[in-house]
């Protein structure tokens, strides 16, 4: 669920059967992983471990610890050719070519800034791209991972919204960005730690894609995956209270939820998604994930807009809202808020907050005893900051074709292309 957005990314995936053209710029579709139309082969990026043991049980007919093995290969040693896992039998690595394949997405192009953040176009169909972005920092790196081409909510504020929404992704295409990340970084699970968390908070919202969302999060959290501690593993939701329940049964991931304002009238103005799902119920499933996973904490995300949800009226409401969390759970800092200032784009009636409201704004928080950060924008010059993921959408909801007629009605049609 990505929030504010920047410019859109104009590619073309084409289907030459020679790949990749130089320079990223297109994609073979015959070679476009996780593409779920492709192949009839099991795709064992699909896989955690223990449908990973299932499968070389009830389909290869094998031990199940030989899946273990394999796992290695493909997310430790970021192999993905049967015949170079070498502790693997030629019977068995036979039967591995006969009935699965490891096929990751491709990349299309990759983006480095000048502060050092990475962002990744990468090509999921001959239709579809996403955007995943790594952002280095002293003591920790974090990639931001897509869950959907597109989204299906319709947060007045997002740039993803405009592109509407094309399909879920599957579990191998939403592992398979950590994979892409985690080999160009040299990342070694349990040793060279590049990459020490995942934020699930590109474009899409998880909770809509549960199932292999929570799968690939297994994966993540695996010792034989990536080795990610649970707290290092976030979820980000605009609010999909029933999902949010359900999560706390399945999973032990950290939890982020997509506020942006702390009265009904206002958030459902923002967040659609608020009709159906009240703050007074959020919070709710709020407090019991929590109670479900003892001395957390929810980090609440709010985007500052100016005029909008930045004045000191809507500083007190959130202070009230969080101070009444931690009571509700009866722990300390339950709630964290992380201000996030906006990221315009081409035909937004919304604008970022002046730097001296952010800080305003922060002050009243912390005055209230609510533990707040401002979030750093990252990634600008390549349009990686917060939100600003933005891939290439086929939209089934028609929502793309009418922000487009918005625009060009003001005038703005060429500066969103």
């Amino acid at each position: 669920m990505s929030t504010p957005s920047g410019n859109a990314i104009d590619i073309t995936l084409a289907t030459d059967p020679a790949g990749p053209v130089e320079g990223g710029e297109a994609v073979s579709a015959a070679k476009a992983g996780g593409n779920p139309a492709a192949g009839s082969k099991k795709n064992i990026f699909d896989l955690d471990r223990v449908s990973l043991e299932d499968f070389f049980e009830q389909v290869l007919g094998e031990k199940r610890y030989r899946a273990h093995q394999v796992m290695k290969w493909i997310h430790h040693r970021y192999v993905t050719d049967f015949d170079q896992m070498t502790d693997l039998g030629k019977a068995l690595r036979a039967k591995l070519h006969e009935h699965a394949e490891v096929r990751a997405p491709m990349v299309i192009h990759e983006k480095p800034s000048a502060d050092g953040t990475i962002k990744w176009l990468i090509g999921m169909d001959p239709k579809n791209a996403i955007e995943a972005v790594f952002i280095p920092e002293k003591n920790r790196g974090t990639l931001c991972v897509s869950s959907q081409v597109g989204c299906a909510l319709n947060c007045q504020f997002c740039s993803t919204a405009t592109q509407g929404f094309n399909r879920n992704l599957t579990t191998a295409e939403v592992i398979g960005q950590v994979w892409i990340a985690a080999r160009q970084l040299g990342n070694l699970p349990h040793q060279q730690r590049r990459l020490t968390n995942v934020v699930m908070m590109g474009m899409g919202e998880p909770l809509m894609n549960f199932d292999n969302v929570v799968r690939a999060m297994s994966i993540m959290r695996d010792d034989l995956g990536y080795g990610l501690a649970n707290k290092r593993v976030t979820l980000s939701t605009a609010g999909m209270v029933p999902m949010i329940d359900k999560l706390g049964q399945v999973s032990d991931v950290s939890l982020a939820v997509s506020l942006h304002a702390a009265n009904d009238e206002l958030r459902t103005e923002l967040v659609p998604l608020n009709k159906k799902y009240p703050i007074e119920e959020l919070m709710a499933a709020c407090q019991r994930y929590v109670t479900r996973k003892p001395r957390s904490s929810i980090t609440f995300e709010y985007t500052l807009m100016k005029g909008v949800n930045d004045q000191p009226v809507h500083a007190r409401q959130l202070a009230r809202l969080m101070r009444q969390f931690d009571n509700a759970t009866q722990m300390k800092d339950a709630a964290k808020v992380n201000l996030i200032p906006f990221n315009p784009f081409p035909g937004t009636r919304f604008e970022r907050s002046a730097e001296e409201d952010i800080r305003a704004f922060q002050k009243l928080l912390q005055e209230a005893r609510v533990l707040t950060t401002v979030r750093r924008t990252r990634g600008d010059d390549i349009d990686a900051a917060c939100g600003q993921l933005k891939g290439q959408v086929m939209d089934r909801t028609r929502r793309q074709a009418e922000f487009r007629k918005t625009l060009e009605a003001a005038g703005a049609g060429d500066a969103a292309a």
